[in-house]
């Protein structure tokens, strides 16, 4: 039996979910439009490249701020919104959120106003030299306390890169040791802040995010739902794998994808989808980030149906993460469709300045949007 699927807004979640188990094979799936809570778009060339990739299928983005020189201010904010929206004549649906990077001097005001005027919608905090182009983050965490406060006061969320960067400190384990050196002082420093672990990686981070209540919660990335650390390493070198926080033991990445399955409000989308031009990820030294927009939908419905989790597939790409943010669902949608034969996306993007290659998720991808609906 065959079913194509648009749940009527009637329908609770026990009946639909007792209706997906009875269907043999699910060929279509309508869900709102997604949202992705954790972007870079770039700048520049690679800017006007990279965007419509998300544009085309994503309704908002939460934009990551770590740019050379990094946003800032309100006023950065504003200035790289219109560039992004200088590049979406054909995308008008679109809404890039913008992010502030915090700083040991970032004014908590200019914070605070950012957000009251609907400038920002969150702030990240990088632990300096933690991942590309985070250098000018956090060193001394009580400097940044003025700010946090104020953020928990008005409920703006902080996204956090949770790695520590200490050189004593295995690159392995250093979500780990994050979340007991500085995430769970932070939050019992600043109990009323909301913060997002930004692309967990590890069973750990899944069981602290669980359990931590409800004004915490995790993006988890497209690529670690599919690749752990022998994919990287194991029979050479694969730079196109490498990517901050790094892919940790399959027992890690089980984890996040029971986590992204389970339909857990704490848990939703944010790709992490971070190009770099070929030249530079295959250079001597490389550079983490892995290019996921493309081919996004397709690897997640290829997760959540492995996992018999189709009817919650649009509760992490579309749901959990605007209630977060305290964003209104998507009231238009898109449709997935499965094919027949396996859908073949280009190994790369062009760009002014070179190639982009896209993910790789090293499995036949069936599902696609139907740019028809």
């Amino acid at each position: 039996m065959t079913l194509n699927w648009e749940a009527p807004e009637w329908i609770g979640t026990g009946l639909m979910e007792r209706i997906m188990t009875a269907a043999d094979t699910i060929t279509s799936l309508s869900i709102r439009r997604p949202d992705d809570l954790h972007l870079h778009l770039r700048d520049g060339e690679m800017l006007a490249a990279v965007v419509a990739d998300t544009a085309q299928h994503f309704g908002r983005a939460i934009v990551m701020p770590n740019l050379v020189p990094p946003v800032l201010t309100a006023a950065d904010a504003i200035a790289y919104r219109e560039r992004i929206l200088d590049h979406l004549s054909d995308y008008r649906h679109f809404q890039p959120l913008m992010t502030l990077y915090l700083t040991e001097t970032t004014d908590a005001s200019d914070v605070i106003e950012a957000a009251k005027a609907g400038i920002i919608h969150a702030v990240k905090l990088y632990p300096a030299g933690a991942t590309t182009n985070s250098d000018s983050g956090v060193r001394n965490f009580d400097k940044v306390r003025p700010v946090l406060e104020a953020m928990g006061e008005i409920g703006l969320p902080l996204c956090v890169h949770g790695e520590v960067t200490d050189p004593s400190v295995d690159i392995f384990d250093r979500e780990a040791v994050f979340i007991d050196r500085v995430l769970i002082p932070l939050r019992a420093a600043v109990p009323g802040l909301r913060v997002i672990l930004e692309h967990v990686t590890t069973a750990d981070g899944v069981d602290f995010v669980r359990d931590a209540g409800g004004n915490m919660a995790a993006t988890i990335t497209t690529h670690h739902l599919f690749i752990n650390r022998n994919d990287i390493l194991a029979a050479g070198i694969r730079p196109h794998y490498y990517c901050l926080p790094v892919a940790k033991r399959e027992r890690h990445r089980l984890a996040l994808v029971a986590a992204a399955t389970s339909g857990l409000p704490q848990f939703f989308l944010g790709t992490d989808s971070a190009p770099h031009l070929d030249n530079d990820k295959q250079s001597a030294c490389g550079c983490a980030g892995i290019y996921t927009a493309p081919n996004t939908l397709s690897c997640l419905a290829h997760v959540f149906e492995a996992e018999s989790a189709l009817h919650l597939l649009e509760r992490f790409t579309s749901l959990h993460g605007a209630s977060f943010y305290g964003l209104p669902p998507a009231e238009d949608r898109i449709k997935l469709v499965k094919r027949n034969a396996p859908v073949i996306y280009p190994a790369s993007r062009a760009t002014a300045d070179g190639e982009v290659t896209i993910f790789d998720c090293g499995v036949p991808l069936y599902w696609e949007v139907d740019t028809g609906l």
